[in-house]
């Protein structure tokens, strides 16, 4: 390993203990075992060194938002389906022309939110011989730039998904409005978070989907979200820095 590589290990090991510090005092706030958090790391624009440094760390989870910028970093780092020994994620949408390359290089999908989007991985699926672990993204917020279910048509739209057999549904997947002040942690992000936790308790329907898992949080409020039932959260600046 480079010198460079391993004083980078070094910045990005210091920031996860961090991290993890935070984690455990959230969980402990609310009587949570923090064994039960997974953190994926955000490495989303950052180059495949910051990953390779992140490994170096100790880090297990990768998230990516774009399936080509995925494609290029799982390549050279396997994920479990490529027979390596991390996990990569992919957060942001999928389009139909990007599924054969996601079920390549994606060990999990956080941000599944249509019916047809379903078929269509389900059939490529069925094609590569592998069943794609998906988040059902839903939007708490209601604000326009973010894509998910509307909260009133996830019941109907997780019932639907029983008769796919190539994609199995893990959890639920949310992002919370920006806070602007620290108020707003409280005040906006909070409730949304608690939303996105009873839509999963009160869903009683598919024995084909299990809502176990609760994506959500990020840098700016991941501690909030372990506090109302997070149970992979989604850190990028708090670990590598700034995007720039």
């Amino acid at each position: 390993m480079s010198a460079d590589l391993s004083l980078l290990a070094a910045d990005i090991r210091a920031r996860a203990e961090a991290v993890y510090a935070r984690i455990h005092a959230a969980c402990e706030r609310v009587g949570r075992d923090p064994d039960g958090v997974r953190l994926i790391a955000v490495s989303k624009t950052f180059p495949i060194e910051v990953v390779r440094a992140g490994v170096e760390a100790g880090l297990t989870d990768f998230g990516e938002n774009r399936v080509q910028e995925l494609e290029e970093k799982a390549g050279a780092l396997p994920g479990e389906v490529g027979g390596g020994a991390i996990h990569w994620h992919l957060v942001g949408p999928l389009q139909k022309n990007k599924i054969n390359k996601t079920l390549e290089h994606a060990d999990v999908f956080h941000a599944l939110d249509s019916e047809k989007l379903a078929k269509d991985i389900d059939t490529r699926a069925a094609r590569a011989e592998r069943i794609l672990p998906c988040f059902v993204q839903v939007n708490i917020s209601g604000e326009d730039s973010k894509s998910g279910l509307a909260p009133d048509a996830l019941h109907t739209f997780l019932d639907s998904l029983a008769a796919y057999q190539h994609l199995r549904v893990v959890g639920l997947m949310a992002l919370a409005a920006p806070a602007v002040n620290p108020d707003e942690l409280e005040t906006v992000v909070r409730p949304q978070f608690q939303h996105l936790r009873r839509l999963a308790e009160t869903y009683d329907g598919s024995v084909n989907v299990s809502l176990d898992r609760l994506s959500m949080g990020m840098s700016g409020d991941f501690e909030i979200a372990i506090e109302e039932g997070a149970t992979d959260v989604r850190v990028g600046s708090a670990l590598f820095g700034s995007r720039g």
